[in-house]
């Protein structure tokens, strides 16, 4: 796309989703029923959402296996593919541990459970997380057809990744091979291109939804809590991931916040880092510059395991909870919670809901009662859309990063 092609497509998309929360925040105040509520909000809306929803997951399985293939497939060096597997995996383990502290930090500054009130009739049953051992085993597929039909994306990481290694082996079998999935990758690349044209009404019709249902009613007896997680989501944008670009790669953090504005927005109208892979992968390379090499791998893997606004979310929840039941928090109770929820966004990547289970653990691991979940439960909608911007954000900061220290990374797109 163009860059006057892009602005106006941004635009567009910012216009519709705003007119998506006045609309849903109305539909919400008034209780509209009848025809407004079953047919519209019931029918038009939901069946658009719905539709925009599944066409984005549609994309997802072929385009993280055939780019990762082309990608992988594309290094003739096989220690470069060590390289940046293992600059990727300690950077967003660091980035997660600094979310996490910085969370903890403010929360005990603010004080978000002092003076509340316990009134939630809501609950919550924590599902179980699977053990550490059965995830680092099940990362390696015994049916990658299988792994794609689930969208098991650790598996289908590693299959391609071995696959792509294949074809470097194979010689010039491989090379005929790796031609046909980079066409396969342009092709699938022109699909995101043609589906992104249509995000504005698949926006609206998610966050009408959404506000719909929720309003922001739902926030103000949890403001104080809802309002120190942005703050918290917002500062570790500005602060950790404008610090990487600046500071690590030399980059111009305001020129990436403009170009990818349009991922966090879908990020945010969304709420799943899966969905949004196609649109962040489609930019990073395309706008921020980073090689397909690269991005094939940091952006799909990211969106797995990367759980940056997961944690923040954690860690401001782990000292709401704990003030309102009374539990004072020490040191050591603070280093086991930054431990537990930094290991747990990669031990529960995959588990639905994943959110609240990391949290059930993380609740577990300190004494706190898992019951105080039920607490957050009501606002963790409306918290999950924009925890979920900052995750693909991150993904994006630190596949710029990776790219940069490998020399697969075009400042020419970056700064045009």
């Amino acid at each position: 796309m163009t860059s006057n092609t892009e602005s106006n497509l941004t635009r567009r998309i910012l216009i519709w989703m705003i007119l998506g929360i006045i609309i849903g925040s109305i539909l919400n105040y008034f209780k509209f029923e009848g025809p407004v509520q079953t047919f519209f909000v019931g029918g038009v809306i939901e069946v658009g959402g719905r539709i925009f929803l599944s066409s984005l997951k549609l994309l997802v399985v072929p385009m993280v296996f055939v780019s990762l293939v082309s990608g992988t497939g594309a290094m003739n060096d096989l220690k470069k593919l060590g390289r940046v597997g293992s600059k990727t995996f300690i950077l967003y383990t660091l980035t997660t541990a600094l979310a996490i502290a910085l969370a903890l930090i403010m929360a005990s500054w603010v004080n978000p459970g002092d003076g509340f009130i316990m009134t939630t009739t809501a609950t919550f049953e924590a599902g179980e997380a699977p053990p550490l051992v059965d995830v680092i085993a099940n990362i390696f597929p015994s049916n990658p057809f299988e792994s794609m039909a689930r969208g098991e994306m650790l598996q289908i990481i590693v299959f391609a990744i071995l696959f792509g290694i294949g074809m470097t082996l194979a010689g010039d079998a491989g090379k005929r091979i790796l031609a046909i999935f980079n066409d396969l990758n342009e092709i699938i690349m022109k699909m995101v291109i043609l589906l992104v044209h249509f995000a504005p009404y698949g926006v609206f019709c998610l966050l009408t939804k959404v506000f719909a249902s929720q309003g922001f009613g739902a926030i103000m007896p949890m403001a104080k809590y809802f309002f120190v997680v942005l703050f918290v989501l917002l500062l570790h944008v500005v602060i950790v991931y404008s610090s990487l670009l600046k500071f690590v790669s030399k980059l111009n953090p305001i020129t990436f916040f403009k170009k990818f504005s349009e991922v966090i927005i879908f990020a945010f109208s969304t709420s799943s880092s899966n969905a949004t892979i196609p649109v962040n992968m489609e930019v990073t390379e395309k706008e921020l510059g980073v090689d397909n090499s690269v991005a094939s791998f940091t952006i799909p893997f990211g969106a797995t395991i990367n759980m940056d606004g997961t944690a923040i979310m954690q860690g401001v929840a782990t000292v709401f909870v704990a003030q309102v039941y009374g539990i004072d928090l020490g040191i050591q109770e603070y280093l086991m919670v930054i431990l537990t929820a930094t290991l747990a966004s990669i031990g529960t990547a995959g588990v639905p809901g994943v959110g609240l289970v990391m949290l059930a653990m993380v609740f577990k691991q300190v004494g706190i009662p898992i019951e105080g979940i039920s607490l957050i439960v009501g606002v963790d909608r409306l918290l999950d859309m924009t925890r979920t911007a900052v995750n693909v954000t991150g993904d994006a900061v630190v596949s710029c990063v990776v790219a940069k220290s490998e020399k697969q990374f075009n400042q020419t797109v970056y700064d045009s």
